[in-house]
């Protein structure tokens, strides 16, 4: 089974590497990270385990969840006023022996945007009607250990964006038409424990799907590949503190529409309650630095994470998780 999963993946890669960098994508904000933690550490979470932001990263990392139900959900002040706002749960019946089950929702507020439509006046067009752009994406995943080191997981995602109405001229007049699109996007990923110390490995495809259409216009989704690494440094440096932790990981990104991307985040944890995080990313030039903290009591989990934004300010992001 391993072998055949390693297999599959490989193939997906191949044709990943295969295709040709396009200019631009669509559905872009299935690309945008909403989850407080993720992004405080420059999103690099593809190697984490028993993770509860799992479905937005790799949805292997929930294959070794500890606890039988987590819940979370983020709001993401995103740039220009567009809000984003994502949630998932995940179940772990029988400890995992059967496998984990997942939920997830995003859906995207993009405001308020004024309509036009050319015209043959001083300005050269008039206004038509305001319009209100929507974008929702609806999953479902499923992710087991084969073994006590080598996970699995894969989502399907129903992703839906709306454009808002624009009205056309005509021979006869005008007509308006709905600039809507939708589409299946599948989402994999692996992860594996080496058994030395605490590295692990990790590796996700997201947003795999057919060609979308708007009009006559096609476009692909925000296809991404992700290798990745972690580990616990205090695993490897002894400064006798207990119930500590320095955990340090890296991502290598290969998105379809965008140069290649390090990324290299760093979490500190002090007696479990805790979480100082900081993260940079090589290849971005406007939000390569990230800071946030996190705490943990009883159960519940308050996330919040920094990102300085260039010319369109911060973005900030705050994610509650619960777990029992």
């Amino acid at each position: 089974m391993k072998t055949l999963m390693l297999i599959f993946l490989f193939i997906i890669v191949t044709n990943i590497n295969a295709q040709q960098k396009l200019a631009q994508t669509g559905f872009n904000f299935l690309s945008v990270s909403n989850d407080a933690r993720a992004s405080a550490i420059g999103e690099a979470v593809t190697s984490f385990q028993n993770y509860s932001g799992a479905l937005f990263y790799n949805p292997a990392s929930m294959a070794q969840m500890d606890k039988f139900f987590n819940a979370n959900f983020s709001i993401n002040q995103w740039i220009a006023d567009i809000k984003h706002i994502t949630a998932s749960m995940i179940i772990s019946p029988f400890n995992g022996d059967m496998g984990v089950i997942g939920f997830s929702i995003q859906s995207v507020d993009y405001g308020e945007v004024e309509g036009t439509m050319v015209a043959n006046n001083e300005k050269g067009y008039v206004d038509t009607k305001i319009m209100k752009p929507t974008a929702l994406a609806v999953g479902i995943g499923y992710a087991k250990m084969l073994n006590d080191k080598f996970g699995v997981g894969g989502q399907v995602r129903y992703v839906y964006q709306k454009l808002g109405e624009s009205i056309v001229p005509t021979k006869d007049g005008t007509v308006e038409k709905e600039n809507k699109a939708n589409a299946l996007a599948f989402d994999f990923g692996t992860v594996y424990k080496t058994g030395f110390k605490s590295i692990t490995f990790g590796m996700s495809v997201r947003n795999f799907s057919k060609e979308v259409k708007y009009e006559e216009e096609g476009f692909q989704l925000p296809l991404n590949f992700v290798i990745g690494i972690s580990a616990n440094l205090f695993d490897f440096v002894n400064v006798g503190l207990n119930n500590q932790t320095l955990l340090v990981s890296i991502d290598y990104t290969h998105p379809r529409s965008r140069p290649e991307q390090l990324k290299i985040g760093t979490e500190y944890q002090f007696m479990n309650i805790i979480y100082l995080r900081g993260g940079y990313i090589i290849g971005n030039y406007e939000d390569n630095i990230t800071f946030g903290v996190g705490i943990t009591y009883s159960g519940f989990n308050i996330d919040y994470s920094y990102t300085p934004y260039g010319i369109f300010n911060n973005v900030q992001r705050i994610t509650a998780r619960i777990s029992f």
